[in-house]
């Protein structure tokens, strides 16, 4: 594996160390050595470290007290600690002090390997985050869009292009893909920004109150009517008016959109006055317009009139390179409102997370993740704290549990059969197998070894 990470391996065993640098390199990782502590704290302070692989017993300074420092200076290091077992107690103090995992002695190479890989990656993932919301706050209000996905790159470049002009815009996609966050997206750097960002749910209001919702009535226009109201028309004059689902209006009210549309006049209901606005719609949907057109339900002139321009949102099976980011963003918001000090996911967590299908998308991962940290009672959220999301459901290609096993068989028949269909399909790496099935490498060579499949 080729790459230019910089590993500090910190280790007052020098015939460990020499082992550790040996296997590192051939890894393609550089390496530089620490023999305690104090010497790590040191050299953190002097250059900086992609990963630190350190030993939790040394004479001097030891790695829990090494580690409180080196968090505090950077803490976006991530840092492995080595324990032996009869140390155990004090690696999970480690986690709890900022460390991202510990490994026992002897090491398991593979688990070596695929941890330094996990922390790497993590470390990415933050970083990208940062630096997308750096680029992006400079443009938009990007407090919950997050997206590092080609998909989302590209959504957000066409954002970019659209947001400056008039033009109006119609955002597609699944319920749940954030269709509201990028209409707010649009407004907040155009030239109405400073006006109002005014939304309607077309949906969630009958017919007959959603004249009076957009256009206003007069005083006794319906019973009911004790006063003249403004309408969101009217309140979003000078700025943006958001129509969410404008798929679920009534044909007699597409007519008079489209006529609003076109003239940028509006009355009052039980009103004469013709009241001129200055507004920019943008409009979204869950639906296919175009088979809406075909079955009548939705005029094909208020379509032509809307489609300007077309943003598509992605669902969130479509890409899943941005489940990481949003989950640790939602697990920071919610650990902040619920006053809990939550500091990530296990990977057995991070796993099942990656192989949900989420058909309710971002906001199914959203309420996933807040109902995992109100219910938490460790720092880190396990696999355990997502009881409803099954665990071998993914996008085209996972391993499935149809076809593993019959559901007739009994239980270890079960067990056995998804074992070794997970096996199949990571070409026999026994630590990326037991990775996805959120067990230990120990005890999948536990199970193969009682199954007959392996000495």
């Amino acid at each position: 594996m080729a790459n230019s990470h910089i590993v500090l391996v910190v280790d007052d065993d020098p015939a460990h160390r020499t082992m550790l640098r040996t296997l590192l390199t051939g890894w393609g990782y550089s390496i530089k050595e620490a023999d305690d502590g104090a010497e790590a704290i040191e050299m953190v302070h002097e250059q900086p470290f992609d990963l630190i692989l350190m030993d939790i017993r040394m004479i001097k300074v030891s790695g829990l007290e090494a580690l409180v420092e080196i968090k505090a200076f950077n803490p976006s290091i991530p840092v492995i600690i080595m324990t032996a077992y009869s140390s155990v107690e004090s690696a999970v103090q480690a986690l709890k002090n900022g460390a991202y995992d510990y490994l026992t002695k002897p090491l398991d190479f593979d688990e070596l390997r695929l941890t330094m890989e996990r922390a790497m990656e993590h470390r990415q993932l933050r970083e990208e985050n940062r630096q997308l919301r750096e680029t992006l706050g400079t443009h938009f209000d990007t407090q919950n869009i997050i997206g590092r996905s080609h998909a989302m790159m590209r959504l957000m470049e066409t954002v970019a292009q659209v947001a400056p002009t008039e033009a109006t815009v119609l955002i597609i996609g699944e319920s749940g893909t954030g269709k509201e966050m990028i209409a707010g997206a649009i407004h907040f750097n155009s030239p109405r920004k400073d006006g109002p960002f005014v939304k309607i749910n077309c949906a969630a209001i009958t017919e007959t109150l959603l004249e009076s919702e957009l256009f206003g009535h007069e005083k006794g226009a319906f019973t009911g009517a004790y006063r003249r109201k403004e309408g969101r028309f009217r309140q979003a004059h000078g700025g943006t008016l958001f129509l969410d689902e404008v798929s679920e209006m009534s044909l007699a009210m597409q007519v008079k959109l489209l006529r609003v549309l076109q003239d940028r006049e509006i009355t009052r209901v039980g009103g004469e006055e013709v009241i001129k606005v200055d507004v920019r719609i943008i409009a979204a949907t869950n639906k296919d317009l175009i088979k809406e057109i075909g079955s009548g339900r939705f005029r094909d002139d208020l379509y032509y009139r809307l489609n300007v321009v077309t943003i598509a949102m992605p669902p969130l099976h479509e890409r899943r390179e941005d489940i990481p980011l949003l989950a640790q963003h939602f697990l920071e918001q919610f650990s902040e409102t619920n006053r809990k000090q939550i500091k990530g996911f296990t990977p057995q967590a991070m796993d099942r997370l990656l192989r949900h299908a989420w058909p309710g998308n971002v906001r199914e991962l959203m309420n996933a993740v807040e109902r995992a940290v109100v219910l938490a009672r460790a720092e880190y959220l396990d696999e355990d704290e997502f009881p409803l999301i099954p665990r071998e459901t993914g996008p085209e290609g996972e391993v499935s549990l149809e076809g593993a096993a019959s559901i007739e068989m009994p239980l270890d028949e079960m067990e056995k059969a998804t074992i070794l269909r997970m096996l199949e399909h990571t070409n026999g790496n026994k630590s990326e197998a037991a990775r996805r099935l959120g067990i230990t490498r120990k005890t999948l060579h536990k199970k193969l070894k009682a199954y007959g499949v392996m000495p």
